[in-house]
């Protein structure tokens, strides 16, 4: 037995006991905020839900109006899952909404009506019919072009039963890393003050991101799979840097977050990041693996190091007023609180 400051005793053994129950308790609570997303264990999950998603983008693309590099399309975290927010319909409205808890896409509308569809190993063919159906139901008429965009060798919505594969686990996942990196990103983003896009998650290329403006116009982009080109040229119209998270492929066959700027400025390719960032001379962009972020001690702290990094990087070699745009003191949660009336 040990003394104690007040003369009594207790037992080292039981201290350490509850030491170690203590660091097994934050050890789980950090592996449910960073999950393991090994790509190669959800393929086939990921790749029907970013097309369920592609189906869900095109309807608020139908029904909103437009916004500047398209902001009036991407899906949104939430306490749930992935929204679409409130879409306008004629004098109504609806939202639409993956649940990841309840697994289940939910149609809602301003006057009480609800829908849902099960989100379950189906086809993309039998999910397109019951969700169009179920838009018909409670007089939703719209109508989406279902070539997938952004992905090679696409199918139709409405033909495509090759894709029918759902994993609740790591949907869920999945989603539990979205919050994770929304709130990081969110953080990232206040210390901009020009123009910024929401944290958005974009169902063509299956990614949460956020995007800084210089202001300046930016040269036409080029062509991207199964998209037309003035989608992509409205998107890139203007100088912008980005960062974000996607779940691999294309170049990288894992999770990882990326950061890049368009159009690409003179020595970009070799720009210091701190490790285990690098940048993929395929991809052109600076990526930092996510299996690394999620076993760090600090994976905000790592997350923030490497947008601020390539942030750095971004507006130094193309030439950005940083002065006029990024936020020179910024204020902490609790001066926000006690600033107000």
């Amino acid at each position: 037995m040990q003394p104690r400051p007040d003369g009594k005793t207790c037992s080292v053994p039981l201290i350490r006991q509850r030491g170690a129950a203590m660091g097994e308790m934050t050890k789980a609570v950090h592996e449910d905020a960073w999950p393991s997303l090994p790509l190669a264990a959800w393929r086939d999950t990921r790749d029907t839900l970013h097309l369920w998603a592609q189906m869900i983008g095109k309807i608020r693309l139908g029904l909103c109006p437009m916004v500047n590099h398209w902001w009036n399309v991407p899906l949104y975290v939430n306490g749930r899952g992935l929204t679409t927010s409130t879409i306008p319909y004629e004098d109504r409205s609806l939202e639409i909404h993956f649940d990841f808890l309840q697994h289940e896409l939910v149609i809602e509308t301003c006057d009480g009506d609800r829908r849902t569809v099960a989100l379950e190993p189906r086809t993309v063919k039998s999910f397109y019919e019951e969700l169009m159906g179920k838009l018909h139901d409670i007089g939703i008429d719209v109508h989406i072009r279902t070539m997938p965009v952004e992905i090679p060798n696409a199918i139709p919505f409405d033909q495509d039963e090759l894709h029918k594969s759902y994993d609740a686990d790591y949907a869920h996942r999945f989603w539990l890393t979205l919050v994770s990196v929304d709130r990081v990103l969110q953080q990232f983003r206040g210390g901009f003050v020009g123009k910024a896009s929401p944290v958005h998650f974009f169902w063509g290329s299956f990614d949460l991101v956020a995007t800084r403006f210089s202001g300046r116009r930016a040269p036409p982009h080029g062509a991207v799979p199964n998209t037309p080109l003035s989608v992509v040229q409205e998107a890139y119209s203007h100088e912008q840097e980005s960062c974000g998270f996607w779940t691999g492929g294309g170049g990288y066959d894992d999770a990882a977050f990326f950061s890049y700027i368009y159009p690409e400025p003179e020595g970009y390719a070799k720009a210091k990041v701190p490790a285990p960032g690098f940048f993929s001379e395929t991809m052109r962009e600076f990526l930092l693996p996510y299996e690394n972020v999620r076993t760090s001690p600090d994976p905000a702290g790592m997350i923030l190091s490497f947008a601020q990094a390539t942030y750095d990087a971004a507006a130094d070699l193309a030439h950005w007023n940083r002065t006029a745009l990024e936020r020179s003191a910024r204020p902490m949660p609790h001066e926000y609180r006690t600033a107000g009336p």
